[in-house]
């Protein structure tokens, strides 16, 4: 429900991607967001409005000269209740009118009088798109202050390839929740590691952990709504990246340990979320090991780098935050991490609380004390952490 008790004016232009604002609208409203439908007159000829009045529970408007609204003003009227006007699918024409100040329907002059941010996602052929006329619309619209949501590019419904495909609703859908967010972290450089690492034994076998990477990419997905431009090191887990992060995809811990130096000295803050294998193979076989009647192989174990801590002794280096995942005297041990790699603060779990799954719940450990964090979704977790690092390096 991160979009609870926002209100959203979603507008429908006149396009085959219309119908994916049906999707979106219901989206929208699973998050929790209000929403009310504006439409143009060319929309209705791709979906009705009935459609949009079942799926969102109000009446749809479409007309500027509406008697619903009792003074006639459903352009004011509606635009000043919306934290946001979204305009799904934008059309080429509709981007021009914008753009040039016009007011000839009910959903464009709604746009000129509102007093909240625009949001467009372009949805238009690929020649209509790269058409100058149309880049020098959208140039005027991003320096009018509207956030431009795509386009993709990919197959279009007219069977050419190329720009102009609307972005699909989910996309549109975190970048609409990033933008109400709260900006905790603005304008910070968030470094941050997730998953596992894998240490080769053969070309087939390894030692890796259970870990799945979701706290770390939830955390990841929170900074970067938060404002924060985050950079993700991230092993192997069974994911993509969220949406807006820029992700370096590593195996090994010594793989990893390279990456986040190279981006260790560029960084406000760096949480080290991966579980990071301690040691690593000396020995490392060129050909897969064979069952003979030699026995059983030996394989040494060499120290990996610590990551964690070799960042925090950087010289003028970045808040460091550590992850601690023990299976019992949790305070113990991970206030013993934390003071051994000199850090400020160190996030702590009992495994059995949630290694791998949806659900976790923290246990905060800084120098002004102890902040429990009930059991919870990772994705809750990861922004009260934000949270809480927004706190702490707003001190500093």
């Amino acid at each position: 429900m991160e979009l609870k008790g926002r209100s959203v004016i979603l507008g429908v232009t006149g396009g085959i991607a219309a119908y994916k604002a049906a999707q979106l609208l219901r989206l929208l409203r699973k998050r929790g967001a209000e929403v009310q439908v504006a439409m143009t007159e060319g929309a209705t000829h791709f979906v009705t409005t009935t459609t949009f009045q079942a799926l969102s529970g109000k009446p749809v408007f479409s007309d500027q000269w509406d008697a619903r609204m009792p003074n006639g003003m459903a352009h004011i009227d509606l635009s000043r209740q919306a934290d946001l006007i979204l305009i799904a699918p934008a059309s080429a024409d509709f981007l021009a009118r914008v753009a040039c100040g016009m007011a000839d329907d009910l959903l464009a002059t709604m746009v000129l009088a509102r007093d909240c941010p625009l949001l467009v996602a372009p949805a238009m052929n690929r020649q209509m798109w790269e058409n100058p006329a149309t880049r020098r619309n959208v140039a005027q619209l991003a320096a009018d202050g509207v956030r431009v949501l795509g386009p993709a590019s990919g197959e279009q419904a007219c069977g050419e390839f190329g720009a102009g495909r609307m972005w699909e609703p989910e996309e549109i859908i975190e970048e609409v929740i990033a933008f109400l967010a709260p900006k905790l972290l603005d304008g910070k450089r968030v470094l941050m590691t997730a998953g596992p690492t894998f240490e080769a034994i053969d070309p087939v076998r390894g030692i890796t952990n259970l870990s799945s990477g979701r706290m770390g990419y939830a955390l990841a997905r929170a900074a970067r709504h938060a404002g924060a431009q985050v950079t993700l090191v991230s092993g192997p887990v069974g994911f993509s990246a969220p949406q807006g992060v820029d992700c370096v995809n590593v195996v090994s811990a010594l793989e990893m340990h390279e990456a986040v130096m190279a981006h260790a000295a560029a960084a406000d803050i760096f949480i080290g979320v991966a579980a990071v294998a301690d040691y690593r193979v000396a020995n490392v076989a060129a050909h897969k090991l064979k069952k003979d009647v030699s026995g059983v192989p030996v394989i040494e174990l060499v120290e990996n780098p610590d990551i964690l801590a070799t960042v925090a002794a950087l010289k003028d280096g970045p808040f460091c935050v550590g992850f601690a995942a023990e299976s019992s005297n949790l305070e113990e041990y991970a206030q013993a991490k934390r003071r051994r790699k000199k850090i400020p603060l160190i996030a702590a779990n009992l495994i059995q609380d949630g290694l791998g799954g949806e659900n976790n719940r923290l246990i905060l450990f800084d120098d002004e004390g102890v902040h429990p964090l009930m059991l919870a979704p990772k994705s809750v977790l990861a922004s009260q952490l934000v949270e809480h690092i927004a706190y702490l390096t707003g001190k500093m």
